[in-house]
């Protein structure tokens, strides 16, 4: 089929070739120019025949005439990406005054200008001389104004002024135009100004670029919901925001362990235990179990009953233990407390039991104990070798059937405890 519409199409302009062929042989035009006292005449065909050479041969000519020029533009193009790659490896070693001195030259080619003096300005900073990061921003705004605002941002978090980063991004945040790095910087400077709320606003918009890694979103917004109802006042305004969330938002385990600590500490625990209960008859979360632990003037038998039930099908998780541990030291079952921790520090020493630990060994009256026990939170916090208690032995023997449980593979074989598969 392709070849007989070739076919068909040779034919046709033949066909239109031979009837043009005759048209123009029986009145080949005629063109007559005359310039002070010259005169040329020709046909028409030869005419445009003409114009068409002459037209070849002086685009040719401008084409040898602009090679020189092209040739160095090619040139400093080629030298300044040299130098653009150089100055951010310097960038990247920390040779600081190196890596300025090699954007800034880069900074000399149009297209490079915008990425050099975003870099200078980084090098600059990194050195202390802030004026000379301030101007390179400001130049680099003319150009790529969205994300010289973003690095001016970041720069400013870095050191510390998150209240100018705040400043700085909340006019172009309240239009909605603010890039995608910048309203990452925003969100983490209302986070460390207080404002909770104008973070929270933000989440939408930032989803909306889906240009963040879906973890580090997860992270941040379990972050910016956590600082929203900590900073709720009251109970009413706290249940409205808890509320207003959607169901996957009211699932994330620091949102939740937010709320549950705050609407306890404002005098109603068991919204907060009730909905801790429902997340974990289907969910697991440690931080979700140790804020379980947190709430206040809650029923502390009932939630030692519930904790102990979920010790059956998580007997080896630590912040189970110290949750367990925490509710005894509530109830003031301090031997009960000591033999969860004990168990607890079998499988992990951490900070954490360490310091549940002390607050035992504390309210049995063992200040000697609680002191060592102190000491151990900071060594396990810092990673370094802890202490045994005084008395202790070194390995007391526990009833490991309640710490170590038998494990399957996916084929039914029996797996040692902490051999993976």
């Amino acid at each position: 089929m392709k070849y007989w519409t070739w076919g068909l199409a040779l034919v046709a302009a033949m066909v239109v070739a031979a009837f043009g062929w005759h048209w123009l042989a029986t009145d080949p035009g005629y063109v007559l120019v005359r310039l002070r006292g010259t005169t040329i005449e020709t046909t028409l065909i030869f005419a445009v025949l003409a114009l068409l050479v002459t037209w070849g041969l002086v685009s040719l000519l401008w084409r040898f005439a602009r090679w020189p020029a092209r040739l160095w533009l090619r040139r400093a193009r080629k030298k300044s990406r040299e130098r653009l790659a150089n100055g951010l490896v310097a960038l990247a070693e920390g040779r600081y005054l190196r890596a300025e001195k090699e954007l800034a030259r880069a900074t000399r080619y149009r297209e490079l200008r915008a990425p050099a003096l975003l870099a200078a300005a980084r090098a600059a900073l990194a050195q202390g001389e802030t004026q000379r990061a301030d101007a390179a921003l400001a130049e680099a705004g003319e150009t790529a104004p969205a994300a010289a605002l973003a690095l001016r941002a970041r720069l400013k978090r870095e050191q510390g002024d998150h209240a100018e980063a705040f400043r700085l991004l909340a006019p172009e945040a309240r239009t909605n135009t603010l890039a995608p790095s910048a309203w990452v910087e925003y969100i983490e400077a209302a986070l460390a100004t207080g404002d909770a709320d104008a973070a929270r606003e933000a989440l939408a918009p930032l989803a909306r670029t889906q240009s963040v890694n879906p973890a580090t979103y997860d992270a941040l917004e379990a972050r910016v919901l956590a600082a929203a109802l900590v900073a709720a006042r009251n109970a009413d305004t706290l249940n409205a925001l808890w509320a207003s969330l959607t169901r996957a938002q009211r699932k994330v385990p620091g949102a939740l362990a937010a709320y549950a600590r705050r609407i306890a500490a404002l005098g109603q625990p068991l919204p907060g235990m009730s909905e801790i209960e429902g997340y974990l008859r289907k969910d697991w979360s440690d931080a979700v179990v140790l804020a379980y632990a947190d709430l206040l003037d809650a029923d502390t038998g009932a939630r030692l009953r519930n904790a102990e039930g979920w010790l059956k099908a998580h007997p080896n998780n630590v912040a189970l233990l110290v949750a367990l541990g925490r509710l005894c030291i509530a109830g003031r079952l301090w031997g009960k407390a000591r033999e969860y921790l004990d168990r607890a520090l079998l499988i992990r020493e951490d900070a954490l039991v360490w310091e549940a630990m002390a607050e035992c060994l504390s309210g049995e009256g063992d200040h000697a104990g609680a002191e060592v026990a102190w000491r151990n939170a900071l060594r396990a916090a810092r990673h370094e070798a802890t202490a045994p208690l005084p008395g202790a032995q070194p390995r007391r023997a526990l009833d490991t059937k309640a710490v170590v449980v038998e494990e399957r593979s996916e084929h039914g074989v029996p797996r040692l405890p902490g051999v993976a598969g």
